[in-house]
This record gives C-alpha cells, sequence and structure tokens, in this order.
C-alpha cells in the first residue's frame, strides 16, 4: 500500500513563462531525499489566459507499517 503527498506549487500563470525558477526541481529531490517518489502534477488553478497558475506536486511512499518494525526489534 503507498502513501501520498501533495505539494502545492505556484507556477505564474502565463502562457509564455519561464519556470526555471518555480524550484521544482529543488522539491523533487528535497521528497526524494526523505523517500518520496515524484509521480507527477494536477493543475489546480488556471490564469484568465488559460495557463496553469498553481499546480499539486504528487509524491507516493510505500506506507510504513509501525507493528513491523516492533516485531523486528527496532524502535
Amino acid at each position: 500500500m503507498y502513501e501520498y503527498q501533495y505539494i502545492v506549487m505556484d507556477t505564474g500563470g502565463g502562457i509564455f513563462v519561464n519556470n526555471l525558477e518555480a524550484n521544482h526541481r529543488k522539491i523533487i529531490d528535497e521528497e526524494a531525499a526523505k523517500g518520496w517518489r515524484y509521480v507527477g502534477y494536477v493543475p489546480m488553478e488556471f490564469s484568465s489566459r488559460g495557463g496553469m497558475s498553481s499546480i499539486d506536486l504528487i509524491f507516493e511512499r510505500e506506507k510504513r507499517d509501525p507493528g513491523a518494525a516492533r516485531s523486528a526489534g527496532e524502535n
């Protein structure tokens, strides 16, 4: 079973926008270091010109079973 995490990211919303400063790569790298795997995004808000102004970055990881750690003698 998996658990999911959603991180809202503002993108600016323009059609011709340079998203190099949106920090999406930094967010993905930071979450990967915490054990999360990037799986995609969902547009959440749009500008009046049709550009995406915010998105949810979606991450997943296997759900940890707290009972498994106890039975293995780990804390």
